[in-house]
């Protein structure tokens, strides 16, 4: 009953369950929830059933001899395992996390993602009262385990995955009709609250517990942060002079503007974003945590939906997010949020559309026609100058 796999993130992207399954029962039959609910038997006549806790549904059940019964769906669900040999009940397991390893397994290669998904995790590992090891890339892990020290982190290539009774795996899915690897449409709840989905806990939304920042302040006069690059051309504000007149009027106001993007430069084809005019150039491939300690101290932080704008959401700075590619509800709230419900906007949330990571400049309304990316060409300078006005100045924090 494993159902074949459609979605953005693949399980490919991840290290696959072990066989046979982890769980030895004392009639020699292994059993685990490393994929799904999974039960590899001997030869005989078995009957097996897996069922739901939660909802009291048989979830599958078959006559099978030797062979292996995996379950289709792959978040968590709290399963019951029966299997008969013939007349006689010979395993009956319920899904206990308690006092168990279990791994969560994050995508590598992206920031956003890991900080609006892990505060879901440490949810689940309280939840469940379970020894949880986290599995996301290297430069990551300094940013969450000194905050989080009842979890293991590891990155892939670390991972023994025949020490775990259970297995999570946290990604985007899209194309899952059949909704095998997520409860609902990712599309629908916000990109952070489908973790608490996937995992079985509560989808109220809370930054990430990272590690302590205690850095003394590096910059003495007031500035603010901002990033303006990104992976895709729809995440980029579009309009032609946005940064320089925002830029522009935030030297006006005596702020220091460091544009703290991976790139100083990023673009395809004939299309390139550059530092903004008037912008300190602080870009360049730093320690998270240097890059997290700078917008600590920062008055606010002024950026597109992308990683740096979830880690400025993390350290507790005052935040303005250009967007209009996402709906509000994909991100964290701030009051700052500056969209413009008079164009077309919103196609990431669509289920109609599925996003494509290898065109640059994937626009599924209106690719090629004069209305492309107007969702954020719209968004005036003025709109989002009104919308810094309104962010209170802070303390120095020293």
């Amino acid at each position: 009953m494993n159902a074949p796999l459609s979605s953005s993130v693949h399980l490919t992207c991840f290290v696959p369950a072990v066989n046979p399954p982890t769980q030895l029962s004392e009639s020699k039959i292994f059993f685990d929830f490393n994929d799904g609910a999974r039960v590899q038997l001997p030869d005989g006549e078995w009957r097996v059933r897996l069922s739901d806790l939660q909802t009291h549904n048989i979830l599958f059940e078959t006559q099978i001899g030797a062979g292996m019964v995996m379950s289709s769906k792959k978040y968590f669900v709290p399963f019951h395992i029966e299997v008969w040999n013939k007349d006689q009940k010979i395993l009956d397991h319920r899904l206990s996390l308690q006092d168990q390893p279990v791994l969560i397994q994050f995508p590598v290669g992206t920031l956003g993602d890991v900080l609006a998904w892990f505060p879901y995790a440490a949810r689940f590992a309280a939840e469940h009262r379970c020894h949880l090891t986290c599995s996301m890339a290297a430069n990551l892990i300094p940013l969450f385990a000194q905050a989080n020290p009842t979890i293991r982190f590891v990155t892939p290539e670390e991972i023994n995955t025949s020490e775990f009774y259970a297995t999570y795996y946290l990604g985007l899915f899209f194309g899952d009709d059949e909704h095998y690897y997520q409860p609902g449409d990712f599309r629908l709840v916000g990109l952070h609250r489908t973790a608490g989905h996937l995992l079985g806990v509560d989808p109220r939304e809370e930054p990430a517990q990272i590690t302590s920042l205690e850095a003394p302040r590096r910059i003495v006069e007031p500035y603010v942060c901002i990033a303006v690059q990104s992976s895709t051309q729809c995440k980029y504000w579009n309009h032609p002079t946005g940064w320089i007149e925002v830029v522009k009027h935030l030297k006006e106001q005596g702020l220091r503007v460091l544009c703290i993007d991976q790139k100083s430069c990023h673009g395809s084809g004939l299309t390139w974003t550059t530092l903004p005019h008037g912008a300190e150039d602080f870009t360049g491939d730093l320690p998270l945590l240097e890059r997290a300690e700078l917008i600590r101290h920062a008055e606010f932080f002024v950026g597109l939906s992308s990683g740096l704008a979830w880690l400025a959401w993390s350290v507790a700075t005052p935040v303005a997010l250009i967007s209009g590619f996402t709906h509000p509800i994909n991100e964290f709230y701030t009051p700052y949020r500056i969209f413009n419900h008079h164009t077309c906007n919103s196609c990431w949330n669509d289920p109609r559309h599925s996003f494509d990571h290898a065109d640059f400049f994937w626009c599924p309304r209106h690719k090629d026609t004069p209305r492309q990316f107007e969702c954020t060409r719209l968004i005036t300078p003025l709109q989002v100058i009104d919308t810094l006005n309104r962010v209170p100045r802070r303390a120095l924090i020293v």
